[in-house]
């Protein structure tokens, strides 16, 4: 991968295609570490829609274990997030190049520590869930925070709940027949541009699930690894560029 592209991918100067492509990377991951987390943990971890209705359904039925499980998995998405809002308006305000890409780091070092160490953790329970859950609800969280922040809340790569309803929306355009058309009558057209943006990122999500899923059932928890190294390539260039640009400071500054 080029530098000038990489460092365009995930650096703070954003474009609508370097979205794009971005957008097409991280869903490719969040499906694949999606699919294989479920056949790790034997949940999804990656929306938390589900969880909560989990949460809701043993409530009723006064089955109080799995409300705490569900609490704790929401949790850690949200700290996820939360973890991203931080790192994000601190780089920011210190006019660091790595705003976007220290969160994709932080999340390849967990992806690398999951591969490694999924099986051990998968037996330590935290928050009355394992910490196989924990961690990786964390990590959807944190991606899904990044991809937010730079395109605007546009993008969405851990779940595709509000792509899929976009893609219905464009093809309802597309297929609408403007009957008689006329000055004092709205046309409506699709979005074709938008439509296949969207088609690609459901595309990389399934593609990276059907990926993921193989790599588990073949390579178990090790099948993350390859995941971190593509993390680590999206994301180092504007890191190296803070370093080197730490490095050429003058002293005392």
């Amino acid at each position: 991968m080029p530098i000038n592209y990489a460092r365009r991918l995930t650096g703070p100067q954003r474009s609508a295609q370097a979205n794009r492509h971005l957008g097409y990377a991280l869903a490719f991951i969040a499906g694949a570490s999606n699919a294989g987390g479920f056949l790790a943990v034997h949940q999804y971890t990656s929306h938390m829609t589900g969880i909560v209705a989990t949460a809701a359904d043993s409530l009723a039925l006064n089955d109080y274990l799995p409300v705490l499980a569900a609490s704790g998995a929401l949790l850690s998405f949200i700290t996820g997030a939360a973890v991203t809002a931080i790192m994000v308006n601190y780089a920011r305000r210190h006019r660091m190049a790595s705003e976007y890409a220290l969160p994709l780091l932080l999340e390849a070092i967990l992806l690398l520590c999951f591969g490694i160490l999924g099986a051990r953790l998968a037996g330590i329970h935290g928050l009355f869930v394992p910490l196989t859950v924990m961690l990786l609800c964390f990590i959807m969280g944190l991606q899904n925070a990044v991809m937010t922040k730079l395109s605007g809340a546009e993008i969405r790569t851990t779940h595709l709940t509000g792509t899929v309803t976009d893609i219905g929306i464009e093809l309802g355009k597309l297929f609408y027949w403007n009957a008689n058309p006329s000055q004092d009558k709205i046309r409506v057209v699709a979005n074709r541009a938008r439509l296949r943006q969207l088609v690609l990122l459901a595309s990389s999500f399934f593609i990276g699930g059907v990926a993921g899923a193989m790599g588990f059932k073949h390579a178990g928890y090790l099948s993350t690894v390859p995941l971190a190294l593509l993390l680590c390539v999206l994301a180092i260039v504007p890191a190296m560029d803070d370093v080197l640009g730490f490095m050429r400071r003058p002293a005392g500054k």
